[in-house]
């Protein structure tokens, strides 16, 4: 790639960024803003988009290229640049910026808390009103089930006027205080709001505590009506709360699940609130070319800037890096005026929650895929979009993939699958032991041997070679197919972290579409070749450890090594074993018993030098 000469305006500013905190905003030659980014230093961090480019993801030189110039923002606080970067990317919603868009679609409950008398209603549109916003809600249907069940446990007001001669019919059957016609004083009401308010944010436990507290309060003063309305709300708050699952110990956090696939990526929240979960919400990105790591900070960023409740604790599945975390917590702690911390669990119930919600956020990719959210084309047209993709003027008639397995160098293996048009071909599948890099983790070595035993013969030659790897891994194996004088055949590497396609003799690597048929195509045989080699290797792993101690035992030999197995069926049993026990097994005598039975009871040192 050419390095591009920027324009005067460009070199220019360059010379006279300021050495502040604050935000850059990118413009292409529309005058568009295609990126918004904050930074520590704008003078440093803008400086490097323009310097190496070939040293950047393909996505931001992507974006370097469109752009015709930016402007800068100084504000007092790398806080302050966060939140004007939050708002600037939901004001302008940059091309190249990680963008929630979902949201906006998802409908809030609103309690008019500016009013003396607030209602509780249904909106899409959150405004700077002083009412108070819950959601969003990605479950519709379970939002209005809440709104019916919030509204038959309190009579709360659902008309606009609040000047009325006479009640309406709600007041009659018991739905409504009546506040309109002034058959309801404030504080009462006030009371009721705070209690539905509190089923809102998950406070179920304290909710009960103040409802007992005003029932018998009411019993005390005479006023059974209202006593009798607080039990039957009672009621209905612990019919709630033993419905909801109890999760920890105690304590509000929201649970962020995450998953992707060739679609996009998807965030699954679980609310825990007073260690209850008392729901979900689920929100689909569709990017290019981001790690996990910053697709998960650009949505905490945007979800807590707009966020009605921001809990003590926000689980993930990945921390930003230290800087960024420092940041975000101090901004959440600010907002939410009380200490906030994002955490990564390593064990217990809150990793369980975690791997939970990371589980459901696949299961909806899954989901998604599958009942056709997303048209996807058969398998010999899918074979077709790859080979226009690639610049191939033959069709993809058969494909072969390779992919190496081993645990830090021990049983190293190989597999290669084979799709024919695009579909799965089981028969032509291979699985090769790698003797070369047998003891030592060296993939390179790997390839190359095996792709050499695959090829030397010429034996039915694919169309397409696919290596999963990066360009050291296409390298090795081209050096080899090259070698052999194959120097027609095709062959890319597949690197998985940014789904890049790498081809010999191309500096620049290709991208597909996330929602195209052919990285759906090249992604499957990639995860076949992955999943058919790490079986392999897994079963010689298996055979290793079950036979590997009796196989350094003396006197034990194939046939009652199998005997003692099929006796004692663990390891565990055998040793614990008596040496009569051990004799009495089929093909057994006691001078092997005994052998087996000692060598059981030798020190770890011992036992190392006698399997030597």
């Amino acid at each position: 790639m050419t390095e591009r000469v920027f324009s005067e305006r460009i070199q220019h500013d360059l010379k006279v960024l300021p050495d502040n905190p604050g935000v850059y905003l990118m413009h292409d030659n529309t005058g568009r803003v295609i990126y918004v980014g904050k930074a520590v230093v704008l003078k440093n961090r803008v400086r490097s988009y323009f310097r190496n480019l070939a040293s950047h993801t393909p996505k931001v030189k992507a974006m370097v290229e469109k752009v015709e110039y930016f402007e800068t923002i100084i504000t007092s606080s790398e806080v302050e640049a966060l939140i004007l970067e939050c708002n600037l990317i939901k004001k302008y919603r940059p091309r190249y910026n990680i963008s929630l868009k979902d949201d906006k679609t998802y409908p809030y409950l609103k309690v008019t808390m500016q009013e003396d008398f607030p209602r509780l209603f249904v909106t899409r549109r959150q405004m700077r009103d002083g009412a108070k916003y819950y959601g969003p809600y990605a479950d519709a249907s379970a939002m209005h089930a809440t709104v019916k069940l919030l509204r038959s446990m309190f009579p709360l007001r659902t008309c606009r006027k609040m000047n009325l001669d006479r009640p309406c019919l709600n007041y009659h059957i018991k739905r409504c205080l009546a506040p309109c016609a002034g058959l309801c004083s404030k504080s009462e009401y006030g009371n009721m709001i705070k209690s539905v308010c509190m089923v809102l944010e998950g406070k179920t436990g304290e909710l009960e505590k103040d409802l007992k507290n005003r029932m018998e309060e009411a019993a005390e003063n005479y006023a059974f009506e209202e006593a009798a309305r607080l039990r039957d709300q009672l009621k209905a708050v612990r019919k709630l709360d033993e419905e909801q699952k109890a999760v920890t110990s105690g304590g509000d956090m929201d649970v962020l699940g995450f998953a992707q696939d060739m679609t996009g990526f998807c965030v699954q929240i679980f609310f825990v609130r007073k260690g209850k979960l008392i729901g979900r919400d689920n929100f689909f990105l569709h990017e290019q070319g981001e790690s996990e790591e910053e697709i998960l900070t650009a949505f905490v960023k945007q979800y807590y800037n707009e966020a009605t409740f921001i809990p003590k604790e926000i689980i993930l599945p990945q921390l930003p890096c230290d800087e960024e975390r420092t940041l975000i917590e101090l901004w959440l702690t600010e907002k939410a005026a009380r200490k906030t911390e994002l955490f990564l669990p390593q064990r217990g119930v809150k990793k369980d929650l975690l791997k939970l919600a990371c589980e459901n956020a696949k299961k909806l990719l899954d989901e998604r895929l599958r009942t056709g959210s997303l048209s996807l084309k058969n398998d010999e047209e899918a074979a077709e979009e790859l080979q226009l993709a690639l610049g191939m003027d033959v069709p993809l008639v058969r494909m072969d993939c390779f992919d190496i397995s081993h645990t830090q160098g021990s049983e190293t293996v190989a597999s290669m699958v084979v799709f024919r048009n695009g579909s799965i071909s089981k028969k032509d599948y291979r699985k090769y032991k790698i003797q070369s890099a047998e003891g030592k983790p060296d993939d390179f070595k790997s390839m190359q041997e095996v792709v050499y035993r695959r090829y030397k013969d010429y034996e039915d030659l694919p169309t397409l070679v696919v290596i999963d790897g990066g360009k050291g891994q296409l390298s090795s194996a081209l050096e080899i197919i090259r070698g052999l004088g194959l120097n027609d055949l095709a062959v890319v590497g597949l690197a998985k972290r940014e789904e890049e396609i790498f081809i010999p003799g191309q500096s620049e690597s290709i991208l597909l579409e996330r929602d195209s048929a052919a990285l759906h195509l090249i992604q499957r045989i990639r995860d076949e070749a992955h999943r058919f080699a790490i079986t392999f290797h897994r079963k010689l792993r298996t055979k290793r450890n079950l036979v590997s101690i009796l196989d350094h035992v003396g006197g034990i030999g194939p046939k009652r090594r199998q005997a003692l197995w099929k006796e004692f069926k663990t390891l565990d049993a055998m040793k614990k074993a008596s040496v009569e026990e051990l004799a009495n097994v089929d093909g057994m005598n006691i001078k092997a018993a005994e052998t087996l039975y000692e060598f059981f009871r030798l020190d770890l040192p011992d036992k190392a030098e006698a399997i030597k």
